[in-house]
């Protein structure tokens, strides 16, 4: 560990063309610890992880106090509609709860407090000195996102918001849409299940890729192998 502070121009750094690890675990699985998720974490970060990203309170703080990377944090708030980290408390509480980097749903549909995006963006840079990535399921939500001031872009909702189709790997469609549209830097995530589709992200001109259940659920893994087998 060092005692030096994580910036935005050192988060940037870290994560520039590298490798973030989502390490997560759904509610009843075995998995869902924060001393499990810190084990995880150093565990990727051990790999070549530059950034992890974890979800809850405090699975955000364990891993903040494992490992000496940036940590993305949110907070999953119900299963429907906006429940990324979906309103300005939750936003303040991962902040608070020590994530460098707060990812929030950055999709144009209502938010459950009635605030817009640039609101919380902005309130939330009131409080706490942080990063904020724009969770976005189609190039208009990357573009809106972009207004509000938020400090990267992620494709993390590509096919769930009713936008888009549901690819069967990275929407990289909208890699190139948003890449070519927008400024910010890009971080490609859902559904990279390969090295090659993480390669080819960055190819297109990601800024940085990030990996979970490909890495990190073993369940899921489990299930893809079982269900190969005749």
């Amino acid at each position: 560990m060092t005692d030096q502070p994580w910036t935005r121009e050192r988060v940037l750094d870290a994560m520039r063309g590298r490798l973030t690890v989502s390490c997560q675990a759904y509610p009843g699985e075995p998995m869902r610890d924060p001393r499990t998720t810190a084990q995880v974490v150093r565990s990727v970060v051990a790999g070549g992880a530059a950034a992890v990203r974890v979800q809850g309170l405090d699975d955000v703080a364990a891993a903040v106090a494992a490992v000496d990377v940036p940590v993305v944090g949110l907070w999953k708030d119900g299963s429907d509609g906006v429940f990324i980290t979906p309103t300005l408390d939750h936003a303040v509480a991962v902040a608070r709860a020590g994530a460098h980097v707060v990812a929030l749903d950055g999709t144009r549909r209502p938010r459950p407090d009635g605030r817009t995006l640039a609101g919380t963006v902005a309130r939330l840079r009131e409080a706490a000195d942080v990063l904020v990535m724009a969770d976005c399921g189609s190039t208009g939500d990357a573009r809106a996102a972009e207004d509000a001031g938020v400090d990267l872009l992620g494709t993390t909702l590509a096919g769930y918001t009713g936008e888009r189709p549901r690819t069967d790997g990275p929407d990289l469609g909208l890699v190139d849409e948003v890449v070519a549209a927008c400024t910010l830097p890009v971080v490609v995530e859902g559904r990279v299940h390969t090295p090659a589709q993480a390669a080819q992200a960055l190819a297109r001109g990601a800024f940085s890729v990030c990996v979970g259940t490909a890495i990190t659920h073993p369940t899921t893994i489990t299930g893809w192998f079982a269900r190969a087998l005749p």
